[in-house]
């Protein structure tokens, strides 16, 4: 019997039948409803009844995954969704992630507040040991779990044997800096940058609870970019320095060498009497974590005329960047020997990689600005030295063209307001 037989008997034949158990669903909801699918299995062939209660079970076993998906998959969903650039529907994910991590945590707290508030357990004070031990005796599931789930992310150690500290770590981890800096991901992506600098800096503030601690620093950089789109010159300048000042995840400053003012001076000087090669000969520094933040302040620094920083931050970048490529040059031949900007650039042109860093770092135009910086504070020597070799190179293109004008390169703004 074919599709078009059956549901024509269905219509036909069976009618009587349906309008009777229709008026029973009326009369007794639950009795009719299970009625009217018990007349459904006889009218409807067995394949597609079956078929119908497959679709059904999918349907609910789909809604019932939707009602349980944790905070993390959903951000791992806003991500993808926000990658192929579904912006407001990835906001929507990141903010049910958001709200789902804060419930959860909500209700561990609850649970642990509601075994904490009874009379008997109040008399054993703050003593998280004794409540642990009250927890077990009782046999109290909700409670423990609270714990459990608690010292799963938080060290033991933090809450001292407390139990109105763990109160407090599970309020604190309510928070989610990942969905905050992804949500202020998606309106910077959408250009809503005062709604992206909220969020960012709520990211920031709950700093502590990211997943890589590293990562603090990629929120600064957000918070530094989104303050120069808006002509928050002062902010800017200040979340930048931080960046380089600031502590890292270790407690020590994010840029080490940076913090010795003296060895800082000693770098100065060495590349004011020896120049710019034999400066790069002696000096390495990898710390690529804080490179884009001297560069950003070197330039502003230069446009603002204040020369002595401008030349201090720009050394460091310059420095920084010439360390991958030195670096990079010497783990694929190791008798290499640097001598020259010219020489290092021979080597490294034909790698499409660190052509690709070159061009990533704005490494000719950190040089051109070094350069000026250089010039400006008096030191034209080393000025010199790096203006020759991008006048000389045939990669560094418009930085070498103005390198070439003389009597002196023409200073052009080094920051261009958005």
């Amino acid at each position: 019997m074919n599709d078009d037989r059956i549901f024509s008997n269905f219509f036909s034949q069976r009618h009587e039948a349906y309008a009777k158990n229709a008026k029973k669903i009326f009369k007794e909801p639950l009795c009719g409803l299970c009625a009217f699918f018990a007349s459904l299995r006889d009218i409807i062939s067995k394949k597609l009844f079956l078929l119908l209660a497959l679709i059904m079970f999918a349907t609910g076993m789909a809604s019932a995954q939707n009602a349980v998906r944790p905070w993390w998959y959903m951000l791992e969903e806003g991500k993808l969704l926000f990658r192929g650039g579904a912006y407001g529907n990835a906001l929507v994910a990141f903010e049910e992630a958001r709200r789902s991590r804060a419930a959860l945590f909500t209700r561990k707290e609850q649970d642990l507040i509601r075994f904490l508030s009874a009379p008997e357990i109040r008399q054993l004070g703050d003593s998280l040991f004794f409540v642990e031990q009250a927890i077990a005796m009782r046999n109290e599931t909700a409670a423990a779990a609270a714990l459990a789930y608690l010292f799963h992310r938080v060290p033991r150690s933090v809450v001292g044997g407390s139990a109105n500290r763990a109160l407090e770590e599970l309020d604190r981890l309510k928070a989610f800096p990942e969905a905050e800096f992804w949500m202020g991901e998606a309106f910077r992506a959408e250009g809503e940058l005062a709604l992206a600098l909220v969020q960012y800096q709520r990211a920031w503030q709950s700093r502590a609870l990211l997943q890589a601690p590293a990562f603090e620093v990629e929120i600064l950089y957000r918070i530094t970019d989104i303050h120069r789109l808006r002509q928050e010159y002062q902010e800017m300048e200040r979340r930048a320095a931080e960046i380089i000042t600031g502590a890292g995840p270790t407690g020590a400053p994010r840029d080490d060498l940076w913090a010795s003012g003296m060895l800082r001076a000693a770098m100065v000087r060495l590349l004011e009497s020896e120049g710019v090669y034999r400066f790069l000969a002696l000096y390495r520094h990898d710390n690529m974590v804080t490179e884009r933040a001297h560069r950003q302040l070197g330039f502003f620094y230069n446009i603002t005329r204040r020369d002595i920083p401008a030349m201090e931050h720009l050394m460091f970048a310059f420095l920084q960047q010439n360390t991958v490529l030195i670096e990079n040059v010497l783990s694929r031949q190791f008798d290499f020997t640097f001598t020259t900007l010219d020489d290092l650039m021979a080597q490294v042109i034909t790698r499409p990689a660190l052509r690709e860093f070159m061009e990533e770092v704005e490494y000719f135009r950190t040089a051109f600005y070094f350069a000026t910086a250089l010039h400006a504070t008096g030191r034209t020597g080393p000025a010199l030295q790096i203006w020759n070799f991008l006048a000389r190179s045939e990669h560094s293109g418009i930085w070498g063209v103005r390198a070439r004008q003389s009597p002196a390169p023409v200073l052009v703004p080094a920051v261009h307001l958005p």
